[in-house]
């Protein structure tokens, strides 16, 4: 059965793409913590970030630093944080949240609820600064 991110993979489920690749895709978290938090996939299903091999591991990282390189220039924070946790969906992801403050990577927080036209327009900045 296919989980949530394959569904968006498919087209299935719509989503905010940031930037997409044969193998891995960045999109918008549509309840992000902070403005502009993307999750980066790769497309094969694998449940367990650690279970991704070598090649998909390393891929997976230089994909999301080429993201994390054109979030930085579009979205006003100091820093691009990093954070794998991979217990809310059984799909290996990357999550990329502008900071300021460790405290803005706290998943306890409450999330925003962006509407769908202030994700397309989130999701069009960062893509403008996409270098391919």
């Amino acid at each position: 059965m296919s989980g949530i991110f394959s569904k968006i993979i498919s087209g299935e489920i719509p989503s905010h793409k940031v930037a997409e690749t044969e193998h891995f895709l960045a999109f918008l978290d549509i309840m992000p913590l902070k403005r502009g938090h993307v999750l980066v996939i790769p497309k094969k299903e694998t449940d367990y970030f650690f279970d991704l091999d070598e090649e998909e591991l390393s891929g997976l990282m230089k994909f999301s630093k080429t993201v994390a390189t054109a979030m930085k220039k579009a979205i006003p924070c100091r820093k691009i944080g990093i954070t794998v946790i991979g217990l809310e969906v059984p799909h290996a992801h990357v999550h990329l949240i502008p900071i300021d403050h460790v405290d803005d990577m706290n998943f306890a927080k409450p999330k925003l609820k962006p509407d769908a036209a202030e994700l397309e327009q989130i999701a069009a900045e960062i893509r403008a600064h996409f270098i391919y």
